[in-house]
């Protein structure tokens, strides 16, 4: 954390993600702790890895 920030920024994130199966998409947590899979086709999007998550799926935005 910087000193002259006042406000810090979080240091995860949500990532709208696009399911390479069926092309649903949905928004994820990029530090998950269990696996997300897809509403639709129960594809894995994002598995957890300890701290950031390996996201499965085509990262279609990042949302902050």
């Amino acid at each position: 954390m910087k000193h002259d920030e006042l406000i810090p920024k979080p240091g995860s994130l949500f990532i709208k993600v696009k399911c390479g199966k069926c092309g649903n998409e949905q928004i994820v947590f990029d530090r998950v702790s269990l696996e997300v899979k897809c509403n639709v086709c129960d594809e894995p999007l994002a598995i957890p890895h300890g701290g950031k998550a390996e996201i499965k799926g085509e990262t279609q935005q990042i949302l902050g």
